[in-house]
């Protein structure tokens, strides 16, 4: 994934969650990885250009930042750039610094593992609402279960998620229709713009899981108004 700069409206916020991540990921590993860690914190808070997106500074300058000789230093950026969070720009040459970008979507995905013990507040910011807080609009009268002769993906799916829950499916799934399908692909029409924007943002994986469980060669849902 390509790492998007931290920069702009909102990015103090994302600095901060990012450094608390990274920090309580370090406290959950051996002294090495913890040192390794605070080592990249100390060198993003100190030398970090974030409006450029780049890291360009010299090893004798890293060594003197980390209280370390610049043999250390040439090991430590390396587990960096094997992890995938610091990525080279420029490499150095006649006597320019290498330059450095710094992949925030890898180092927050390798630390996900942490966030609920970071609390439910903050795997909430960064994911939003899991889909089953979601509650549905109730419906008018009974619903009525789907037409399982329907031997599409999308049939067999309705059907597993009329059982799993009627209200839900009378609320958001009965509308969509099957449009076509793409390798992986499967694409659902919304009978609105509102209607498929509050299914794109809460019940795409639910719609995915439920195909899946019928043919797993579904990899992608897409809703279209």
């Amino acid at each position: 994934m390509l790492h998007q700069k931290l920069a702009g409206p909102g990015a103090a916020a994302r600095k901060y969650d990012l450094i608390t991540a990274l920090g309580a990921h370090a406290l959950s590993l051996g002294k090495h990885d913890q040192r390794l860690i605070l080592r990249l914190i100390t060198l993003l808070t100190a030398r970090y250009n974030w409006g450029r997106d780049e890291l360009s500074i010299g090893q004798r300058e890293i060594a003197r930042l980390w209280s370390c000789d610049e043999r250390t230093v040439k090991r430590e950026m390396a587990k960096l750039r094997a992890l995938g969070w610091l990525v080279v720009k420029r490499q150095g040459a006649r006597g320019r610094v290498t330059t450095y970008g710094f992949d925030g979507d890898a180092a927050m995905a390798a630390t996900k593992a942490i966030w609920p013990e970071i609390g439910p507040d903050f795997v909430v910011r960064l994911e939003g609402p899991p889909a089953e807080t979601v509650v549905p609009f109730p419906v008018k009268g009974e619903v009525t279960a789907p037409d399982i002769t329907d031997a599409t993906e999308w049939g067999l799916a309705r059907a597993v998620l009329f059982a799993e829950d009627a209200g839900r499916f009378g609320a958001w799934v009965q509308a969509l229709q099957r449009t076509g399908r793409a390798g992986g692909r499967l694409t659902l029409k919304a009978p609105s713009r509102f209607h498929a924007a509050y299914v794109q943002t809460h019940l795409t994986g639910v719609l995915l899981r439920a195909c899946q469980s019928v043919d797993g060669d579904v990899s992608t849902i897409e809703i279209t108004d």
